[in-house]
């Protein structure tokens, strides 16, 4: 894929960037080199590769599923201006 200038300022356009036109046969240049090595990207093989999230190998910690603290909405719902079976009630906000 290569671009022209006439892609360059579209792009601009569409992405709300003010481009002066000596700007633009540098970028260009730039965009058609960033899109090279895209492509090249495309010829390594990573068959059996597992995907990554990130550079640096990471694991969530993670922790039981547990309640440690509950059964008491009565005291929770004594703090509230409005409620009604243990649900927060507040004033309509969309018509």
């Amino acid at each position: 894929m290569s671009v022209d200038k006439d892609t360059v300022r579209r792009i601009a356009k569409l992405a709300r960037i003010a481009l002066d036109e000596a700007r633009v046969a540098p970028m260009v240049d730039e965009l058609n080199g960033i899109f090279t090595w895209v492509h090249q990207l495309n010829e390594v093989n990573v068959e059996g590769v597992p995907q990554m999230t990130s550079v640096v190998e990471q694991r969530l910690k993670m922790r039981d599923d547990v309640v440690t603290d509950g059964g008491n909405a009565d005291a929770l719902m004594a703090n509230a201006p409005s409620g009604e079976d243990h649900f927060f009630v507040v004033p309509k906000v969309v018509e």
